[in-house]
């Protein structure tokens, strides 16, 4: 296995006085496609805010958190080695800023481009090249809050990528999305996986895993139910415990499907 991106050893984390994440623990290494599947309220969001350190864990004897094999991080300074999509973002913007302005604010882990950033060429550059490998370029100078929810998505993912991230971190992809909107989505995800961008992916909704995501863990209640190859996990038994219901499972081209 590649250098790891991420190791939990028996982390936990409490929120309004509740355990969300219960014990876990996993290692996923850096290059590496993973996806986190499980019913809502299960911890997966809280899981990608772990990492990114808007959460902590608990400190609790044989606990440990290492990302990129380091314990601490200054927080924006692992931010420029993630990529982070996610609708939160989106919702924490405050104010009109136009498409180009989204992608070049990945540069500076922020939401929009304040006064005080100073924006180089090589940024200008970098973040225009962007644009046209997501196919975004007729979006840069369009506004957030006119555009659609997949063209918005489109640009979070540009401005994940902006500063070469060693691993996009995905959460919940394709809420919103429409059917076209999703399908472009995951198009555009499958080029950054087979170029190298490792992909992790938290999500309930089996059609966002990609082909190229072979390994799936399974959370349930705060805690890891099942790790390993997706053609073991993705089936019409794993899933119905899961989520605790009968479900049936097909699969086709690549894709799983639940209903």
């Amino acid at each position: 296995m590649k250098r790891g991106l991420l190791d939990f050893r028996h982390v936990s984390v409490m929120l309004g006085g509740k355990r969300v994440l219960d014990d876990v623990t996993l290692t996923i290494g850096a290059g590496e496609h993973v996806a986190i599947l499980g019913p809502n309220g299960c911890g997966k969001s809280t899981l990608i805010k772990t990492i990114t350190r808007e959460c902590y864990p608990l400190a609790e004897p044989g606990s440990s958190l290492t990302i990129l094999g380091r314990e601490t991080w200054d927080i924006f300074e692992l931010r420029r080695l993630l990529g982070i999509v996610s609708s939160e973002l989106l919702e924490r913007s405050t104010r009109e800023i136009t498409g180009r302005e989204m992608v070049l604010s990945g540069f500076f882990s922020s939401i929009g481009v304040q006064p005080y950033h100073q924006i180089s060429r090589a940024m200008t550059r970098k973040t225009n090249q962007v644009l046209e490998l997501l196919g975004a370029g007729h979006l840069a100078d369009r506004e957030m809050n006119g555009i659609s929810p997949g063209e918005a998505h489109r640009l979070l993912i540009g401005r994940a990528l902006v500063h070469d991230p060693m691993a996009l971190l995905l959460d919940e992809p394709s809420n919103s999305l429409d059917f076209r909107a999703a399908l472009g989505l995951r198009d555009i995800l499958r080029k950054l996986a087979r170029a190298g961008t490792g992909i992790l992916m938290v999500t309930h909704h089996l059609p966002d895993i990609l082909p190229e995501i072979d390994r799936v863990i399974l959370l349930r209640e705060g805690r890891v139910y099942a790790d390993g190859p997706k053609r073991e996990l993705l089936t019409t038994r794993r899933l119905s415990k899961l989520f605790g219901l009968p479900v049936q499972v097909a699969q086709r081209d690549g894709y799983y499907h639940l209903w």
